[in-house]
């Protein structure tokens, strides 16, 4: 079985009204990967990812171009806790 990883990513760029909790939902949900996305107030993105290390990698390769409108400038990766049972997007905070 493969080892099991939670990250926070903090997503920056043109990344809100573009669709991309939404696609990241749906990207997520393709690789079996649990956590939430939400916008914050500061026009970033964040997002706890959960899942196989290799899966884990790949969504946060997704999240560094995101879907076709999207401009991302930066994504940082850290160490993240939790325990999650799906992925869902939240409100903004």
């Amino acid at each position: 079985m493969s080892e099991s990883i939670t990250r926070r990513l903090v997503i920056r760029g043109q990344v809100q009204g573009v669709w991309f909790r939404e696609s990241m939902r749906h990207e997520a949900e393709r690789l079996g990967v649990t956590g939430w996305v939400a916008n914050r107030a500061d026009g970033s993105v964040e997002a706890i990812v959960q899942g196989a290390r290799q899966k884990v990698e790949e969504i946060t390769r997704w999240a560094r171009r995101g879907p076709e409108q999207a401009q991302v400038t930066e994504v940082v990766a850290t160490d993240a806790t939790g325990e999650f049972a799906a992925f869902e997007k939240r409100a903004t905070f």
